[in-house]
This record gives structure tokens, C-alpha cells and sequence, in this order.
């Protein structure tokens, strides 16, 4: 069975990997990553689907459980997730998803702040079926940020959406990372996405990170910036995408 992660000190980084295996059966998922994710930063993960990219987020999370591993993992005490899938409770209503787990006044007062700031203020008492898929997934992100958390994961969070609500959510995601600092790990299939939010870009590929790409562009990013366009063509074909005409 892998190991837990274990809890890293406030003072040290919010992520801590070294030399990380994970493997089902005789098929290896993950051979040997190393990373560290300092406070505050925004990285994005890319790969080819079975690539083990929500393998590492699940090991990241300990959620893995039951999957042979080694390595050494080093996480923060306060952590959250977030999914494709919203997961909110139907039988709960809205306020009620974003502060489970909490008890009192104060945690109904940091919920309905939290709804606010995902521009939801006044919903606290509607049903998840009551929302669109864009607001189930903003109810998401006030659930994971209500606690604070040193360190957000999110799995492919916007997949599920429109192209118009996926850059609404681009745009709330930021303002909110902004806000509360957490350090980030966002994985996605989306190159621009990735190149739109994140200060790092990391490639994984059989397992293997093979690319660590530092985005140093002003934000908001604009996708009509020529430097845009080089970072778009680079890590495409580190993905194994060639553009007719383009060169990595």
C-alpha cells in the first residue's frame, strides 16, 4: 500500500515530492516524480489521458488508498479538492454543501461570505438542482476555499462546462487564488487553460515529468500576445502535437 503524505510545517513548502511511485499490478502509473510547489503558487499539470496525472493529484490528496507506492510525500495539514463532478449533497442545500463540517454561527458567516465571493449571495437556501452546471462548480470552489486551505487541488475542474462559463470560471478562479494564496495544482487537458492561470507548467508523460515550464506573463493573460502563442506551440508538442508549419 502507498504512504500517506505526510504534514509539512507551516514555515516549509506547500508541496514535497521526491522519487514518488505508484503502480497497479505490474503497470507503472507514476516512476519516480520529484516536486516542490512553494506557498502561493499556481502550478498546472498536463499529459495524455493515462498518463497518471489524477493518479499524482489523488496521491497529493491521500486519496489513493490501497495503491502500491513509494516515495516521499509532504503535504499541508489544510488541503482541498476539487472535481469535474461539483459532488454536492442533493439533499443538502447550497449553504449547507459549502459548510459541512463546520459548526456555529461562524462557519454559517464564513459560508455565506464564501458564496458571496463566488457570486452567489442570495442562494444560500437553493438545491443543487436548482443550479446550472457553472454555479454547482462555483458552489464547489466556495467549499473548498471556505476552510482557507494551504493548498487547493483541482482535477479538471471546468471540463464539464461551456467554453463561455469555462473562461467565467477562469477569470473567478484567479481572482480567488489571488485572494486567499493557496498554492495551486490544477490538472487539465486544456493547454490554454493552463497557460491562461498558472505560474508553472509541468508535463507528465508515462509517468515521468518532463517538462517544468515557468510562465513569466503579465495577468491577465492575453491570448493574442506573441509569447502566448510560443508557449501554446512548445508545450503542444511536448504533448506530442505538431503544428504544420511551427517548430517547438
Amino acid at each position: 500500500m502507498a504512504p500517506h503524505p505526510g504534514k509539512l510545517k507551516p514555515e516549509t513548502k506547500a508541496v514535497h515530492v521526491r522519487n514518488l511511485a505508484r503502480w497497479f499490478a505490474t503497470k507503472t502509473i507514476l516512476d519516480g516524480v520529484d516536486l516542490d510547489i512553494e506557498e502561493g503558487e499556481f502550478v498546472a499539470l498536463l499529459g495524455r489521458s493515462g498518463s497518471g496525472k489524477s493518479t499524482f493529484l489523488k496521491a497529493l490528496a491521500g486519496l489513493d488508498h490501497g495503491v502500491e507506492g513509494t516515495g516521499t510525500l509532504e503535504t499541508p495539514e489544510s488541503l482541498s479538492v476539487v472535481f469535474q463532478d461539483a459532488r454536492l449533497l442533493p439533499w443538502r442545500t447550497v449553504i449547507q454543501n459549502v459548510t459541512l463540517g463546520l459548526r456555529g454561527p461562524s462557519g454559517q458567516e464564513a459560508g455565506r461570505k464564501a458564496l458571496a465571493e463566488v457570486g452567489l449571495a442570495g442562494r444560500e437556501t437553493a438545491w443543487p438542482n436548482q443550479l446550472s452546471g457553472g454555479e454547482q462548480q462555483r458552489v464547489a470552489l466556495a467549499r473548498s476555499l471556505v476552510r482557507e486551505p494551504a493548498l487547493l487541488l483541482a482535477d479538471e475542474p471546468f471540463g464539464a462546462l461551456d467554453a463561455l462559463t469555462r473562461l467565467k470560471m477562469h477569470d473567478l478562479l484567479r481572482e480567488l487564488c489571488a485572494r486567499h494564496r493557496p498554492a495551486v495544482l490544477l490538472v487539465t487537458h486544456d493547454v490554454d487553460e493552463a497557460i491562461s492561470l498558472a505560474d508553472r507548467i509541468l508535463v507528465l508523460d508515462e509517468g515521468r515529468l518532463i517538462e517544468d515550464l515557468k510562465i513569466d506573463l503579465p495577468t491577465p493573460r492575453d491570448h493574442g500576445d506573441p509569447r502566448f502563442a510560443q508557449f501554446r506551440i512548445h508545450l503542444l508538442s511536448r504533448l506530442g502535437v505538431e503544428l504544420p508549419g511551427k517548430a517547438a
